[in-house]
């Protein structure tokens, strides 16, 4: 299993009326930390489709159990439970100042050669990368 953790703050125009995060923008929050987790394994989502890879979601599920409010620092925590293949899988954890859990979601997106638009394998850089987690 490979955990990782990033932090973000809720802007002003991330939010509504009452001062709550818009319930589009947790998607945002997911994408930001699926990119810095890739990128604390020293790659990046650029550099995956500069060698012809492309990861679109396929599914999106989230639950909000409390909201994010403006100015609040986020806590994302993003968690692969298995070794990915043609498809991987992400959970998320979002959490407040408080440390409170505030929302939970998951992702599923696929490896797509951009040349054939067919599913793929990851690169085997990117294998290299995240076996070391699940042994």
């Amino acid at each position: 299993m490979f955990k990782h953790s990033t932090k973000i703050r809720v802007r002003y125009g991330e939010t509504d009326q009452m001062g709550y995060m818009y319930y589009g923008n947790y998607a945002e929050f997911f994408e930001v930390g699926r990119v810095e987790m890739l990128r604390s394994l020293g790659l990046t989502y650029s550099g995956m489709e500069a060698s012809g890879i492309m990861m679109p979601v396929l599914e999106m599920h989230c639950k909000y159990l409390k909201p994010a409010l403006y100015d609040e620092e986020i806590t994302i925590n993003v968690i692969m439970e298995k070794m990915p293949a043609v498809k991987i899988h992400f959970r998320y954890e979002l959490y407040n100042q408080k440390q409170e859990l505030i929302h939970i979601g998951e992702t599923l997106l696929a490896f797509i050669n951009m040349k054939t638009n067919r599913p793929c394998l990851p690169s085997q850089e990117f294998l290299d990368k995240v076996k070391p987690f699940f042994n």
